[in-house]
């Protein structure tokens, strides 16, 4: 069977520290695993272009975990893998997840020269009280920094992750972390509302009566504010968690540019076809969705044994 145009998930596991609110498939301290996981991300993805007979691809998008952990080197063997397995446009949209405080300018130079052409930057808040809150390991001026220089090397894409609905977490707060984001005029913002999952340490804060469970009612109502604070700051709310920038004038008066809403978010929104790599990475093709298995050791161990990383699938 041959396809249409599909996108790529590159599932990257690896984390500095497990933030306090996260049930990710991510890991900290497994950095002895870098090398044998892009071994085994390499061979999955060779198989797979096989397989599929080569289709043209439109969007990569490296997610994790933090994929800025792994070396520039390794990061290129990533994705020449998936130039050499598939029909990569020229064009395709390519993007790449940072944590502020595992980046600076030299590894934002060095996405731009592997072809990364869109950044989506882990802020979460521009509080440093709620960033501790989450267990983030950057600050908000660490987070202030990194923007300016993935701008300095020449990112005109980026977006900003920001959550709302933090245990606390009040309106002006809110309104201050907005304003600050808005600030830095980025081309995308996506907005997630808190969810505090069993299992993670935050959820235990919770339980124990250390720290407020969030409120929904609050929650709803920041999510109205992102709305009107977004809407009037002229980014077009195109997707329940997604606000871009869809149209700017080019400099010199050379038109207007494409907008920036985000072509793989819209693969996924549009039930379109795309294939995840990597320990817990799904994929949907022609009516069925399968996923890998999710630790990284023993993705890593099936494919050095050839074997198929996946784990389950089912029809829709």
């Amino acid at each position: 069977m041959s396809l249409d145009t599909l996108s790529l998930y590159i599932h990257i596991p690896f984390c500095q520290r497990k933030c306090a609110y996260c049930d990710f498939n991510s890991y900290a301290g497994l950095d002895h695993l870098f090398i044998p996981y892009v071994r085994a991300l390499v061979a999955e993805i060779a198989i797979a272009g096989q397989r599929w007979h080569h289709p043209p691809v439109e969007t990569v998008y490296l997610g994790g975990g933090t994929p800025t952990l792994l070396s520039p080197d390794l990061l290129d063997d990533i994705l020449v893998a998936c130039r050499q397995a598939f029909a990569v446009h020229p064009d395709a949209e390519i993007t790449c997840e940072a944590n502020p405080g595992t980046v600076d300018r030299q590894r934002f130079a060095d996405l731009r020269c592997l072809g990364v052409n869109r950044l989506s930057l882990g802020v979460q808040s521009f509080e440093d009280d709620e960033l501790r809150l989450l267990g983030r390991v950057h600050t908000v001026e660490g987070a202030e920094a990194a923007f300016r220089a993935a701008r300095a090397v020449g990112f005109a894409n980026i977006n900003l992750d920001l959550i709302f609905g933090l245990p606390g977490q009040r309106r002006g707060t809110w309104r201050r972390t907005l304003c600050r984001a808005i600030a830095l005029a980025p081309e995308h913002l996506s907005l997630y509302a808190l969810s505090i999952e069993e299992g993670t340490p935050l959820a235990r804060e919770v339980a124990e009566g250390h720290v407020p469970p969030p409120d929904d009612d609050l929650a709803a109502d920041f999510y109205l504010i992102a709305s009107d604070e977004l809407a009037g700051a002229g980014y077009v709310h195109y997707e329940i968690s997604n606000w871009a920038r869809n149209e700017v004038d080019e400099p010199g008066g050379a038109g207007v540019s494409p907008g920036f809403s985000c072509r793989h978010n819209l693969t996924y929104w549009h039930n379109g076809s795309y294939l995840g790599f990597g320990a817990g990475a799904h994929s949907s093709l022609d009516g069925r969705r399968w996923w890998n298995v999710r630790v990284p050791a023993e993705y890593i161990e099936r494919l050095e044994k050839v074997q198929s990383p996946r784990w389950q699938r089912e029809d829709r």
